[in-house]
């Protein structure tokens, strides 16, 4: 298990390491970070008995990754990701949105060619607004060989809660607004930014410029000619 970094203490709390966890430690944890996962949501007690099965094939995945944070040796935040594939029912889903919502084919396939998807990002709210987010998604997504990353996340009000200002602050545009997945009837965004993340992000959520990168920028919906939906660049 390799630490990946501390962050300072915030008034009442002690330091917080983030830590690198691999499939066998996140395995013996499961039930710690379900519980962050269940307390930071607001899900009802039982949630996590439902989702542990998702949580444990995931790490089978291709590109598996997870960052904990741990306050002494109690995970109080936890993050996962791995790599996209077509294969995949988050992929397809998003895939058939952006068709639906206006996006080309071709440039729908160029956004979901090589990404990696942000699967989870908790943090307890006991210890929110400590910055522990952010060097969670920083931590998480160093290194990462993919073009880009995305995410969904429920949408809410003005965009008016931390996980929503995270991911502004970190760079992230819009995909899609307002799109319901299968059996799901909350709308969510799906937001993406290129990779890598800048290591300070700019609190004007614009993707950066890498005018030395090889990388193509996040494409926009659509061309003119094409129906267009409403995507924010905000």
């Amino acid at each position: 298990m390799g630490t990946v970094t501390v962050v300072p203490a915030s008034a009442g709390s002690g330091d917080v390491t983030l830590l690198d966890l691999d499939p066998q430690q996140m395995r013996a944890r499961l039930t710690e970070a379900l519980a962050v996962y269940v307390d930071a949501m607001g899900y009802p007690p039982g949630t996590d008995l439902h989702r542990a099965p998702m949580w444990s094939e995931h790490i089978l995945r291709p590109g598996w990754r997870a960052v904990g944070a741990l306050q002494g040796d109690h995970i109080v935040g936890i993050a996962y990701c791995y790599r996209g594939d077509h294969g995949q029912w988050w992929h397809r889903q998003v895939r058939d949105g952006m068709r639906r919502a206006g996006w080309s084919p071709d440039r729908a396939e160029l956004v979901l060619a090589d990404y990696v998807e942000l699967t989870e990002l908790h943090v307890s709210p006991g210890v929110q607004g400590a910055g522990i987010g952010g060097r969670l998604l920083e931590a998480l997504l160093a290194g990462r060989s993919e073009q880009r990353v995305l995410l969904s996340t429920p949408e809410v009000h003005a965009e008016d809660n931390r996980a929503w200002r995270l991911y502004r602050r970190a760079g992230f545009t819009d995909v899609l607004r307002r799109f319901r997945f299968a059996g799901d009837s909350r709308p969510f965004a799906v937001l993406g930014r290129e990779l890598p993340l800048d290591t300070s992000p700019s609190d004007h959520p614009r993707p950066a410029s890498r005018a030395s990168s090889s990388r193509p920028p996040m494409p926009a919906p659509c061309t003119p000619g094409l129906t267009c939906s409403s995507v924010s660049s905000t």
